[in-house]
């Protein structure tokens, strides 16, 4: 199944935190047969294609996943403003996204990199953040994933 869609990946690898709004194609056959196995149309298989996840993976196995209610392709590019602007500075910095679901401290590095750490809690409370070191990402690319990911919700 071909899943397409905003999205803005953290982290060189695992780990890594996505945001992402999945949008299916109604057409895909995979979809459809899916959908079909579920005893479900498409439609209602695919869900609403205005819904946004965070998803954390760590290195030793442990990973969150869970949707935003309420989360608006507005909040998202405020956020990825907030890392670029973050990103222009000397300085370290800390930002927050949906009330807590997604915190990021970054530290500046003198090699133009900065180190991240993500901290990740569903938005109910319901459990303790899991806490990703996303290690030293260069900026240069970081900041090409941020200006990918404004574009992708124009």
């Amino acid at each position: 199944m071909a899943v397409g869609g905003p999205a803005l990946f953290l982290g060189a690898d695992t780990p890594c935190v996505a945001l992402v709004r999945p949008e299916l194609d109604l057409n895909d056959p995979g979809l459809r047969l899916a959908a079909e196995r579920a005893g479900v149309s498409p439609e209602e298989f695919a869900g609403p294609e205005d819904t946004w996840q965070l998803l954390a993976d760590r290195a030793d196995g442990e990973s969150r996943g869970f949707v935003l209610p309420g989360f608006a392709d507005a909040e998202a590019a405020a956020f990825a403003d907030a890392l670029l602007t973050a990103l222009d500075g000397d300085a370290d910095f800390a930002l927050d996204l949906a009330d807590g679901a997604l915190g990021l401290d970054g530290r500046t590095r003198g090699d133009d990199r900065v180190a991240l750490l993500a901290r990740v809690a569903p938005p109910d409370g319901g459990e303790d953040p899991l806490e990703l070191e996303l290690g030293a990402l260069p900026v240069a690319d970081l900041r090409d994933e941020l200006e990918d990911f404004r574009r992708s919700l124009a």
